[in-house]
């Protein structure tokens, strides 16, 4: 897959700040992103950070929706090494073909992991963070990761691929998390 190279796609990562992710359920999450028409050094910023973020959590894509910013952005790297940093603004699927079944997690759903089916192949058109179009064939990890991040675009989580008695298990389980986490919290701050 050529497209990892493109320097359509490719960012430098240099200092930058963690963004907070939100998590399910909370209806931020749910929020459908409205198209970014303003490219300058704000949009890269925000691209830069949710990169430094999306690597320390870690994962391998992340929506701004993610990071409560509700703008059609989103960045990636599936590379083994972590040194294939990609984003991805305004993107469109124009085609799909096939279907593959991955297991999933989600930085906005931590500890959870599900089959879900999605599209084997994809065309995406999109543009990068200075506003150049481009188009991109992926398959693979990569075209799933693509595929989950725009859901997180559109309001959707791969959560929703469940059936609703295992969302309702998922969404008891982190607040069990959550709720042993805080009463842990102060524990470990008096000692």
């Amino acid at each position: 897959m050529g497209f990892a190279n493109s320097p359509a796609i490719q960012v430098q990562v240099k200092s930058m700040a963690l963004l907070n992710i939100l998590e399910f359920p909370d209806p931020r999450l749910r929020t459908k992103a409205a198209p970014v028409s303003e490219f300058g050094p704000a949009l890269a910023k925000l691209a830069e950070d949710m990169l430094e973020t999306m690597y320390a959590a870690p994962g391998i894509g992340l929506a701004a929706t993610q990071v409560d910013v509700h703008r059609q952005l989103l960045v990636l790297d599936v590379s083994e090494e972590k040194n294939r940093p990609m984003v991805l603004v305004n993107p469109k699927i124009l085609s799909k073909e096939g279907s593959q079944t991955y297991q999933e997690g989600c930085l906005s759903v931590p500890g959870i992991f599900a089959d879900v089916e999605r599209a084997e192949r994809i065309r995406v058109e999109a543009q990068d963070a200075h506003g150049k179009p481009f188009t991109l064939d992926a398959d693979g990890l990569l075209a799933v990761c693509i595929q989950h991040e725009m859901d997180h675009l559109a309001g959707k989580l791969f959560v929703d691929y469940l059936s609703p008695l295992k969302r309702e298990l998922v969404r008891k389980k982190l607040e069990k998390q959550r709720r042993q986490a805080a009463s842990a919290a102060p524990a470990a701050a008096a000692l």
